[in-house]
């Protein structure tokens, strides 16, 4: 092809991708450039050689008017695929009819859309290998944008190649959508492959003057040296032309198709103006807006002669450029008529929205009706889970609104769709265009409520609960649920945050919350949470207990894939998840940690399924499954990488400081304190400090420990004050410094009776049994032990073995000491918590024991991921089962299995059942 001179890197690197899908190891390109660089030659190139070589190719084009057509790419894409698509599984058939507007139901999270696409092409590719194109894809609409970012990085061992093509520089798409695939960056010619590419173009011989301006004209851009050779005149070609200007290269190339539609008749310009303002290429479409202006099908032809279009089934661009440059020379009152031919053109009944928004583009001024029939399409657009789409009909909508409380009310809504798409700037912007009114009292409250939420999303600072209690006030005569869940939120956000550097804040907001509305009958499990939780922090721990365990139940057996969808409730699953803690209550935490992560897995909630993963590992830590917690984090992170999010490291910074490894905890502690601060989250800055308390007490450097410990318990709010007065109390104690533990022992004591839980109880005896000495202390070193066996929290019952252990040794009751020292080293080891295993093991180096080493397991060799998938294999789920819980696809289900099996020594599932699995 003429237009690849020069391009064997490029031409290499698709070889590569092709060869590599065609051998089962799948792959995605992106490929950027600026406009006319070659970005479409080369994918018209990978067509080629795909359809040559027995690849199926499936493709769409991003269109910049297409944007707010909520996954309109992704069905330009899948909608030849769909007659396969009755073997996905029931949640992910559905998520994608919904979005494709083909059933009814809840709008279905869209990294579940995602992986419907994913299983969708990987079971087309089981036919035989298959390359997906994505050309322009700086204007998909955004959940297309999302859903493909996401599929591009699932890709594994399925016999699937994708390429992307993305325009710079790309101002209204995320960057970091893409960001961190395989990227390949089409670079200007050379001068040397530049004239190549001009002599193939340009049959004729050229003056060397006019070579070289012509060269210089383009600046090694393939498209404006081609387009600049076809539109000069043979006066210029022989001798004249003008020298560059100061356009910049895309507006270049738009001006010289603009040139070249101009000379056209006015017939076939007005032609080319409707087919640039209609998106899907439907020539049918086409002609009947042409015959709703007058316009002959003869005007075509000009337009097709001049290589501008081609006109057959389809309307075809020669180039994206080429749609852009007709739409924006074209006049205002031309773009309005070709709309208006449009929306007469679209039928309603199937194209709903795109009828709706022709009619919008045809308005001038405001026009109540258009902007009605935009709102009704950012409900279907809701309905579909297209958010995005939603928000931009909306704002629209608000801009066509004649009535000042019309549009009041009409940019609220948009703004608020703009915040649940993460538009915070978009939402704060409306914000003040709904402020200029008139809102009523319940619309200027949840105005307020959602500059506090987005106070809270762009700051976390300390002064959000204080917005989000104004609000919760304000709502309380108008929306009695609304106002109770404000002040649930108010609760939730200061847990998270803090507020103040003395731990208070939490206390402030619940007195503040006292005067909450009552709520209604009966009560819902947030209601109850919110009342728990007021009588804990208002009138005293005990007090609050019965409450609180009662919100806690109801809300562990109120769990629902709906949760998740619904984003508030989820909400609440955390707080309750957190507020088991405070009552260190060991069951109901792992039993809501479970819970959160499971709705959020049967909903396909991945935009909330990162962080329940990350909670649950945290539990997990706990509780001595540090091998589980290994691969919830693993899990973590490989969707984060694939969903495009930012991965929180309390997860990961609370394993390392259990297992003692300190060059990893400095690493993550420093990166983990520096977004917390940027954030103003006092709190979370306070949780690390735990965690450097536990690595230290493990490593026995109790004098740091404690320094570390005072500095969270100082600044803490609950509930994770709780998991530092245990590490306080026994860094006071083995540096001879209990005096300065007294308090977190009175609390902590005073805690563990109100709760009555074994493992309160048990830290409890522990931490006093740390501060005592003789037949006393030996007495509650025992209770603990007691109470700590019948809890989930093996990490604390480990740790207690070796503190009495410990306590053993020093009163030199050597064969008892190695008693306790041996059960603590064994399980130490055993969970992974390395640091106070080798305390242990030098603590029986004392007593005249050498400690047993750990046998190497067959399972070492697996890595978390392969480790997750060994253990839901081995409880009988099938590939297919394992993939949707995975969000993979059955193929690299099947990939890994082959490495499993390979690395431990076995040849079937049924070996695998047979193994003990830690």
């Amino acid at each position: 092809m003429v237009d690849l001179v020069g391009r064997r890197v490029e031409r290499e690197a698709v070889e590569h991708l092709l060869n590599e899908a065609r051998a089962g190891r799948s792959g995605s390109l992106v490929v950027r450039g600026e406009a006319g660089i070659g970005k479409t030659a080369l994918l018209e190139h990978a067509r080629a050689l795909a359809s040559s070589s027995g690849f199926r190719v499936a493709s769409a084009v991003g269109v910049e008017s297409e944007a707010q057509f909520a996954f309109g790419g992704l069905h330009q894409l899948c909608a030849p695929l769909l007659d396969r698509a009755e073997v996905l599984p029931d949640p992910q058939r559905a998520a994608l009819n919904v979005a494709f507007g083909q059933q009814a139901g809840p709008a279905p999270d869209r990294f579940l859309i995602g992986l419907a696409v994913l299983n969708l092409l990987a079971e087309v590719a089981e036919d035989g290998p298959m390359l997906c194109l994505i050309d322009d894809a700086q204007w998909l609409d955004e959940g297309t944008a999302q859903v493909m970012a996401f599929a591009a990085r699932r890709v594994a061992a399925e016999r699937l190649a994708m390429m992307v093509l993305l325009r710079d520089p790309t101002d209204n798409l995320d960057p970091s959508l893409f960001a961190g695939l395989p990227e390949l960056r089409v670079d200007r010619l050379s001068p040397p492959e530049a004239w190549a590419l001009l002599a193939a173009a340009v049959p004729t011989p050229l003056d060397q003057q006019v070579r070289e301006r012509v060269i210089a004209e383009a600046r090694g851009n393939p498209l404006a040296l081609l387009e600049l050779s076809r539109s000069a005149s043979p006066t210029h070609l022989a001798g004249g032309f003008a020298l560059p200007d100061a356009m910049s290269l895309p507006l270049r190339i738009e001006a010289m198709f603009q040139r070249r539609s101009r000379n056209l008749p006015v017939e076939t310009q007005l032609l080319l103006l409707v087919a640039a303002a209609e998106p899907t290429g439907d020539a049918e479409l086409l002609w009947r807006a042409a015959a709703e202006l007058g316009i002959a099908r003869e005007s075509g032809a000009p337009a097709e002669v001049a290589g501008l279009v081609t006109i057959d089934m389809q309307v075809r661009f020669r180039h994206p450029c080429v749609r852009s440059a007709v739409y924006r020379a074209a006049n205002p009152p031309d773009r309005r008529r070709a709309h208006a031919a449009l929306a007469v053109a679209t039928e309603s009944r199937t194209h709903p929205d795109r009828k709706a928004w022709h009619r919008a583009q045809a308005v001038q001024g405001t026009d109540e009706e258009a902007a009605a029939g935009l709102e009704r399409s950012a409900g279907r657009a809701r309905a579909r889970g297209g958010l995005a789409a939603a928000a931009a009909f909306l704002q629209q909508a608000a801009d066509l609104t004649p009535e000042p409380a019309d549009r009041a009310r009409r940019a609220l809504e948009a703004a608020s769709a703009k915040h649940e798409v993460g538009d915070s700037a978009g939402a704060l912007a409306l914000l003040e265009v709904a402020a200029a009114g008139p809102l009523n009292a319940l619309q200027s409250a949840r105005s307020k409520l959602l500059r506090a939420q987005l106070a809270f999303h762009l700051t976390r600072r300390g002064e959000v609960p204080g917005l989000l209690l104004g609000a919760a006030r304000t709502l309380a005569p108008l929306d009695a649920a609304l106002s109770r869940e404000t002040y649930l939120q108010s609760l939730d956000v200061t847990m998270i945050i803090g507020g103040r550097d003395d731990g208070h804040a939490v206390r402030e907001v619940a007195e503040a919350a006292r005067s909450a509305p009552p709520p209604a009958e009966p009560p819902t499990p947030a209601d109850l949470l919110l009342d728990g939780l007021v009588a804990m922090y208002t009138h005293s721990y005990a007090a609050g207990v019965p409450e609180l365990r009662r919100a806690l139940e109801a809300t562990c057996h109120d769990g629902g894939p709906a949760q998740a969808r619904g984003g508030g409730d989820s909400r609440w699953l955390w707080l309750a998840a957190r507020a088991a803690l405070t009552l260190y209550d060991d069951e109901l935490l792992y039993a809501l940690a479970q819970q959160n992560v499971r709705v959020a897995r049967e909903a396909g909630a991945l935009s909330n399924l990162p962080a329940a993963l990350l909670f649950l590992a945290s539990v997990s830590v706990l509780a001595g499954e540090s091998a589980r917690a290994s691969e919830l984090i693993a899990e973590e992170a490989a969707i984060t990488n694939a969903t495009g999010g930012m991965s929180l490291l309390v997860a990961p910074l609370l394993l390392a400081a259990w297992r003692g490894s300190s060059s990893e905890v400095t690493e993550l502690h420093a990166t983990f304190v520096r977004e917390a601060t940027a954030r103003g989250s006092t709190n979370e800055v306070a949780v690390a400090q735990h965690t450097l308390a536990v690595l230290h007490n493990g490593l026995g450097n109790y004098a740091e420990a404690l320094d570390f410990a005072e500095q969270g318990f100082q600044s803490l709010e609950p509930p994770h004050v709780n998991l530092v007065l245990p590490e306080l109390v026994e860094a006071a104690a083995r540096t001879a410094q209990p005096e300065r533990a007294a308090y977190a022992l009175e609390q902590l004591t005073l805690r563990a009776t109100a709760s009555g839980t074994p493992w309160g109880l048990g830290l409890a005896a522990r931490s006093r049994a740390l501060v005592t000495t003789g037949s006393e202390a030996e007495e509650l070193y025992r209770e603990a032990i007691e109470q700590l066996r019948g809890c989930r929290m093996t990490a604390y019952l480990a740790r207690t073995h070796l503190v009495y252990g410990e306590a053993l040794r020093r009163e030199g009751r050597r064969r008892e000491a190695r008693e306790q020292l041996r059960t603590a080293h064994d399980l130490l080891s055993d969970i992974g918590a390395e640091a106070f295993a080798a305390r242990a093991a030098r603590e029986l180096r004392a007593a005249g024991e050498h400690p047993r080493k750990r046998a190497a397991q067959p399972t070492d060799a697996l890595t978390p991921q392969e480790l997750h998938i060994a253990r839901l294999v081995a409880t009988g789920a099938t590939s297919r089962e394992v993939a949707a819980q995975l969000f993979l696809s059955p193929r690299t289900i099947e990939a890994h299995l082959r490495n499993i099996f390979g690395k431990l020594g076995i040849t079937s599932r049924r070996q695998l059942k047979e193994l003990s699995l830690p």
